[in-house]
């Protein structure tokens, strides 16, 4: 049964009550519970309702929202609450139909209307309470970024990482306290960013210029091996690739990495789409950290790297649509851990090296069917002067996909 609406999320920018629609106004004015940001109710000010402001953590406010189901309540957000506001989590707690929003522009709007920037053309990332480095893939030659502020030392410390990619000619602009009388617009190139006193709630517009030479991150599966710091546990770039296609990963899936290695075959799975997750397992700590480095470095922020050995590591993790098992696949139980909890329709690859693994995978195929092709390589080296076909180890792999 459909409930009348109780719960209004409404946007505010930085003019206050000012900027809102009349049925913005109503709603604030026949609210009996209103909660924010300790701004963003001193912006809606004045209020007769009683106010809250949003605890730390942020989650503990929402009992407070749902313990008002029924009755009048305002939610008060930055701009627009459903492009990284707060939005999409009470959705998720209330349902739609018991929700009125009002909605204004976002960051994002603001910032491309300032600059004159096409919205659609420019990737749109958040780095508030995200780390920094889930910004690397979007620095690609020509692009234009806009990215939503931790806070004021933010700017600075994209520009750090500008510089250190081989970016430092890149144009860096900060858009301070939009829509207000405090509005600020500053740029400055990565390579002389000094900007001092930036106030929190800023924006970031970055005009990517990366030469020759610039640390860019390809698109293409297959990264070449040098991207990797590795001990030798490498998939090599050619098998890599491969092992992708057989992943077929789609846009938020889940991966298993069982066997991480450096992290290469996870690392790309999350670059193939940014709701990609990968959960990467791998039993050598030193490994472990290196995988994690590897991760940093490309931006592959959503590899989750649990330290342990399969298939123990594995009990209590969320069900994945896609498992790789690239190491420990002949241990006792591995396959049946990982088979069981795979979603249907899901697809598992398995690499194997050693006559024993490649006997398993022979066993497996008997009973679950699938496919499974081996794969050799050979690669030009020097052989003193001249040069000959070096082949590395052939590698059978296995592709299934769960009913």
């Amino acid at each position: 049964m459909t409930k009348a609406p109780w719960l209004t999320i409404i946007g505010i920018g930085e003019d206050g009550r000012a900027g809102l629609s009349p049925a913005a106004l109503a709603a604030l004015d026949r609210a009996e519970f209103v909660i924010g940001g300790a701004r963003h109710l001193e912006l809606a000010a004045p209020l007769s309702a009683l106010t809250q402001v949003w605890p730390s953590p942020f989650t503990e406010g929402y009992p407070m929202v749902l313990a008002r189901r029924g009755q009048p309540t305002c939610v008060l957000a930055t701009g627009d609450p459903f492009h990284y506001g707060v939005g999409a989590e009470l959705a998720r707690l209330v349902p739609a139909d018991e929700i009125v929003c009002h909605p204004q522009p976002s960051a994002f709007s603001l910032a491309a209307a300032r600059l004159g920037w096409s919205l659609p053309d420019c990737d749109c990332v958040s780095l508030h309470g995200r780390a920094l480095e889930r910004i690397i893939p979007s620095l690609q030659p020509g692009a234009r970024i806009l990215a939503l502020s931790w806070d004021g030392s933010t700017p600075g410390k994209l520009a750090e990482l500008l510089k250190a990619r081989g970016m430092c000619a890149s144009t860096i602009t900060v858009l301070e306290a939009m829509g207000g009388p405090r509005e600020r617009i500053r740029t400055a190139d990565a390579a002389r960013f000094d900007m001092a006193g930036i106030d929190p709630l800023n924006t970031i517009a970055v005009e990517v210029v990366a030469p020759q030479g610039a640390r860019v991150v390809p698109l293409t599966p297959g990264l070449t091996d040098s991207w990797f710091e590795n001990d030798g546990q490498l998939t090599k770039a050619e098998m890599r690739a491969l092992t992708l296609a057989a992943l077929a990963p789609k846009a938020g899936e889940l991966l298993w990495d069982v066997g991480l290695g450096a992290g290469s075959v996870g690392i790309e799975w999350c670059l193939r789409h940014p709701r990609n997750r990968c959960i990467g397992i791998e039993e050598r700590p030193e490994r472990a950290e290196r995988a994690r480095r590897n991760a940093q470095e490309l931006g592959a922020t959503a590899l989750d790297i649990r330290i342990g050995q399969a298939p123990e590591a594995l009990a209590d993790l969320p069900a994945p649509d896609a498992v790789f098992i690239g190491g420990g696949a002949s241990e006792p139980g591995v396959f049946d851990a990982a088979w069981t909890v795979l979603k249907p329709g899901g697809r598992l690859v398995v690499n194997a090296v050693t006559l024993e693994t490649e006997t398993l995978l022979g066993m497996l195929y008997a009973k679950h069917g699938g496919t499974m092709r081996r794969l050799a390589l050979s690669r030009l080296e020097p052989v003193g002067g001249m040069h000959g076909w070096r082949a590395a180890m052939p590698v059978t792999q296995w592709v299934v996909t769960k009913p």
